[in-house]
């Protein structure tokens, strides 16, 4: 495990895992709303995204950690491990609702109430991203693939990670 995408719907815990799992492997840890957005809640071009995405992939080692489905294929070209968080819409609302006014390392601000687009996001997560990704689940099939439906599993699954090896207690999804 030297390449990994953490993908899933917004408010599901991926940062919160990433930070764990590059704390745990030493893997740089790289979160796509920090490539994204600027401080003044803007962002920067899709081109310019594109070359910094290029360029972050091009390294030997690292953890991607953010969704933005424009861009799943060419992660998952890129990565050897794909570490999904499936997990239900009303879990992931609480989870950007939770979030509401906490100071987090991966955006350049600190949301003061929960934002519509966002919700919008998870609302549509099952109908309009899900589908890609489980269809791409089943063409990139070279790749170490772990599904997660519940928060604890991951919690479980990070516990159980050695550096030697994946814990044999999982099986590949």
């Amino acid at each position: 495990m030297e390449r990994v995408i953490v993908i899933g719907c917004p408010g599901s815990g991926k940062t919160v895992f990433s930070k764990k799992l590059a704390e745990k492997t030493g893997l740089p840890l790289i979160h796509l709303d920090s490539v994204w957005w600027k401080a003044d809640r803007t962002h920067i071009s899709r081109d310019d995204f594109d070359r910094r995405l290029e360029e972050i992939m091009a390294q030997d080692r690292w953890i991607i950690d953010g969704d933005y489905s424009r861009t799943y294929e060419i992660r998952f070209m890129h990565c050897d491990t794909v570490l999904l968080f499936d997990l239900p819409e009303e879990v992931c609302l609480e989870g950007i609702v939770s979030r509401t006014g906490t100071e987090r390392e991966d955006m350049p601000w600190t949301d003061t109430v929960t934002d519509p687009s966002l919700v919008q996001e998870v609302r549509k997560y099952r109908t309009e991203n899900r589908p890609v990704v489980m269809a791409l689940i089943e063409k990139y099939t070279d790749k170490d693939i772990h599904i997660f439906r519940t928060r604890e599993e991951a919690a479980v699954w990070l516990d159980h990670y050695s550096k030697e090896k994946w814990s044999e207690s999982f099986v590949r999804c």
